[in-house]
Parts: C-alpha cells; sequence; structure tokens
C-alpha cells in the first residue's frame, strides 16, 4: 500500500461515505451531488447524457457512486480534489453537523489506512514528511520497472537493508551504504550529460544542482563512502572518527535517496508531493 485514497478508494464506502450518507437527516439526492463530482476525476468521463441518467436518479446514483473501481481515476492527485470538494458539497446541501461529519470521518479513515495527508480545515488534504518520502520511494521504483539494471540494484540495496533485521552489524551495515550509492550511480548514469560511472564525478557532470553547495554536498558524502574503510574501498582507518552503526545507515539511506530527483532527468517532483 502506498498511502494513498486511490488504493483504498472501495474501504472509503465503508469507512466514510456509508456511514456518512444513512446519517439522519441527509436527502436521499447526496449521492447525484457526490457521482456528479466523482466522475471529474475519471479517466474515461461519461457522456452528458449518460452522466444525466445517473444524477437524476438518486437509487442510480448511490449504486454508481458505490461501485466506482478504482481503475477508473485517472490518478490520486484528482481524487484528492473530490475528497476536499466533497465537503464544500456537503456544506451546499444545509444539513445541520454534515461537513463536520465528514471532515470527522475522513480523519479518521486517513489515520486508520495511515495515508499520506494531514487533514486541516476547512477540508484540505495536505502531504506529509513521510508521504513524501514514500513518494519519492514509489518514483525510483518507477525508473527501475524501466531499467533491469537500476531494478537488480535496487532489489540488492533492499535486500541490504532486510538483511539488517537478523544481524546490524558494522559490516553489514557499511554493505548497506555501499549499495546506497550503486543504486545511485544507475540512476544518474541516464542523466544527459554524463558520461562516468562513479557518483562523484557525475556531481560535476550534473547540471540540475540549484546551488554548488547542494552539490558539493553529495560530492562529500560520496567521499564518505569512499574513504570509510571498508565501505567502497580499503580506505583510510586515520579518517573513521569510530564505527558505523544504524544511526548511520538510517541517516546516510535518507540523505542519499533525497539526493536521487538530481540525478533523474523529466523528475516528476508534483507526483512525488501531491500523488501520482
Amino acid at each position: 500500500m502506498h498511502g494513498e485514497f486511490v488504493s483504498v478508494w472501495r474501504d472509503s464506502w465503508r469507512g466514510v461515505w456509508e456511514p456518512l450518507i444513512y446519517s439522519e437527516g441527509v436527502p436521499a439526492d447526496i449521492a447525484c451531488e457526490l457521482y456528479r463530482a466523482l466522475v471529474d476525476a475519471f479517466r474515461e468521463k461519461p457522456s452528458w447524457e449518460q452522466l444525466a441518467d445517473v444524477v437524476d436518479d438518486p437509487g442510480q446514483s448511490m449504486e454508481a457512486f458505490r461501485s466506482v473501481d478504482p481503475g477508473q481515476f485517472i490518478g490520486e492527485r484528482q481524487l484528492v480534489t473530490f475528497f476536499e470538494e466533497a465537503h464544500g458539497i456537503l456544506e451546499d446541501l444545509e444539513v445541520e453537523g454534515l461537513s463536520d461529519r465528514y471532515f470527522d470521518l475522513l480523519e479518521q479513515f486517513i489515520a486508520t489506512y495511515s495515508l499520506r495527508y494531514d487533514l486541516r480545515s476547512p477540508c484540505v488534504l495536505c502531504p506529509t514528511i513521510s508521504g513524501v518520502f514514500s513518494g519519492l520511494v514509489r518514483e525510483i521504483k518507477k525508473s527501475a520497472a524501466q531499467d533491469v539494471h537500476l531494478a537488480a540494484l535496487l532489489n540488492d540495496l533492499e535486500e541490504s537493508v532486510r538483511d539488517l533485521r537478523g544481524d546490524p552489524s558494522a559490516g553489514r551495515i557499511k554493505t548497506s551504504i555501499q549499495k546506497q550509492v550503486n543504486m545511485l550511480e544507475a540512476l544518474g548514469r541516464a542523466c544527459s550529460g554524463v558520461n562516468s560511472g562513479q557518483l562523484g564525478a557525475m556531481c560535476v557532470q550534473i547540471n540540475s544542482w540549484p546551488h554548488p553547495a547542494v552539490r558539493s554536498a553529495l560530492s562529500s558524502l560520496y567521499g564518505f563512502a569512499s574513504d570509510y574503510p571498508g565501505i567502497r574501498h580499503a580506505g583510510n582507518p586515520g579518517g573513521a572518527l569510530r564505527e558505523v552503526d544504524m544511526r548511520d545507515l538510517i541517516a546516510v539511506l535518507i540523505i542519499f535517496t533525497g539526493f536521487s530527483p538530481y540525478l533523474r532527468d523529466g523528475f516528476d517532483s508534483n507526483a512525488v508531493y501531491f500523488g501520482s
């Protein structure tokens, strides 16, 4: 699960819509208004005539709304827009407390399924830090799905992280950091203007940096991986201040992953932030 509404759309009927629609005092045509708004998120929209046939009949609207398949949606961003706009639709129905009830149900649903959003008043879905990071990892996996070599290196990295569950030793942590560098080099190798296979040289050849200090930061981190004994090379024993431990694995894993947008042409930052 990616923590997105698309992946749990079917569960939203039981978690949000059913308890809302069947609340006391809710008009029978509520599904008509909700379905009319929901079709804006469809990949293939019904004709005006088809839509009119559905929304003119509350029973048909209810069935149509309930039976929408997640595969019909263009993507997460469009579905998020619907969930936000639904609040205004419910306010327009002028049923006391209905929009507040929706807000509470939606907030509970987000918590139950660990979705990648914080819900803010009046009804704004804001991506969380963890949601953005998971979106970034998803984009890397999308790249790997189109590149056999990158996919293999990403799998090696994930295996190395899983191996730490049974043996979080310094040796395995060094191996995992090495796998992280390998994965970044595979990403960067496909960038425009890059002809080197080594991350340090790539930092000079890549032209997507917003400031030299950002480029230097990745270059310095690569220097750590190259100079620290036992990660990429024999290294310099005199340069190590202490043995690596889990805090280094976590910090370096997150930092290296955070640099990946600079190492990919056509990186879709909006998809990472707002959802695919």
